[in-house]
């Protein structure tokens, strides 16, 4: 296992030659003075690009590690990593880098902050996604939508903990996520940065649907299955029949494979096929999508693909296509890091939903 895990490390390797390209550029800026400045900005570029582990960052930069968490610390407390002078400390986005960042809201109010971070960076001024999105609040500016959620129970937090606990401290490294969503034409979820009230968008009764099936693991994603068609278990089955030979050709006979506990996963079908064809089936609680990694990625590629503004189902698919491709390694790494600390939070907070 100990070999196994070298393998799975030494891939992320071109990692740390990305790390490397934007120490040496940050090496050159006119303005940098310190080697604890550039270690600064390495950490923060790696952050806003999704690495967020302390472990991950120390991996590729070889910045040590007492370091690396101090500048977390300051990330999550201040949303950026230069230190704190007084304590009247001076705002980090002005005159014209602040015009900027408000016109850019008001021409696209579903403008994410990871996007306002990129532009800000092209224009010489980095910052977190946190410092935008205090400044922005600052300016009258909320964002968020109301999303349906499953109830917990008393029985479903407390399986919740008994589950987090015996899998607070495993390798997450060889299980395949999965799980199937529905992508819809006309789709209006994406959050949208408002003042007094939301605008209203209209939106057509009938909205056409295509579903899709993703799985992935630490080293990556598999395709992405797409249909058009309601999944029912025999489906299902078939859907896992076809691609189940392909998972064992990449992970080997070592890996276990992730489901939540929709009746069409628990049905006496696919438990058999299941049982027959996969090494290990982990068991999963109930109601808890914020559990689930892949519910992560179908957010972004959701809100991804309805931003393109799909006209028609063959822009739709290929737009989940496209979109599910285009997802970074560093999001996948940094999802799977964050198990543990999932685990971690269930636990502290009695089985209750996290913000994840």
């Amino acid at each position: 296992m100990e070999d196994r895990h070298d393998d799975h490390l030494n891939k992320f390797r071109p990692l740390s030659g990305i790390c490397l390209l934007y120490f040496s550029k940050l090496l050159r800026h006119e303005n940098m003075v310190s080697k604890q400045e550039t270690q600064r900005q390495t950490i923060l570029h790696l952050w806003n690009n999704g690495v967020r582990q302390g472990t991950q960052i120390h991996k590729i930069t070889n910045i040590p590690l007492s370091t690396i968490y101090d500048n977390i610390k300051k990330l999550k407390k201040n949303g950026e990593v230069g230190q704190k002078r007084g304590s009247g400390r001076p705002k980090k986005i002005t005159g014209k880098f602040s015009r900027n960042l408000l016109r850019d809201v008001r021409k696209d109010t579903s403008v994410s902050t990871r996007t306002l971070t990129k532009k800000l960076c092209k224009n010489g001024l980095e910052v977190s996604h946190m410092t935008i999105s205090r400044h922005l609040a600052n300016h009258g500016y909320k964002k968020a939508i109301l999303r349906a959620t499953p109830m917990l129970t008393a029985a479903h937090k407390q399986k919740r903990v008994e589950w987090a606990q015996n899998h607070l401290n495993d390798d997450w490294s060889l299980t395949l996520f999965s799980d199937e969503t529905a992508f819809q034409l006309f789709r209006n979820t994406v959050q949208r940065w408002y003042k007094k009230e939301r605008p209203i968008r209209p939106m057509p009764k009938d909205r056409t649907k295509i579903f899709a099936w993703g799985r992935f693991y630490i080293m990556g994603k598999t395709s992405l299955f797409c249909f058009r068609r309601i999944m029912n278990a025999e489906f299902y089955v078939e859907i896992l029949q076809n691609h189940v030979p392909q998972i064992d050709e990449m992970l080997g006979d070592d890996w276990r494979f992730q489901q939540d506990n929709d009746p069409k996963h628990t049905s006496r079908i696919a438990k058999e096929f299941l049982r027959d064809n996969v090494p290990e089936v982990m068991d999963w609680p109930s109601n808890s999508p914020d559990l689930n990694l892949i519910e992560n990625l179908w957010a972004i590629v959701k809100g991804n693909v309805e931003r393109r503004m799909p006209k028609n189902l063959n822009d739709l698919e290929r737009f989940m296509v496209e979109e599910w491709n285009s997802i970074p390694e560093t999001v996948i790494l940094g999802l799977v890091g964050s198990m543990k600390k999932r685990c971690e939070l269930i636990i502290e907070n009695n089985g209750e939903r996290i913000s994840y």
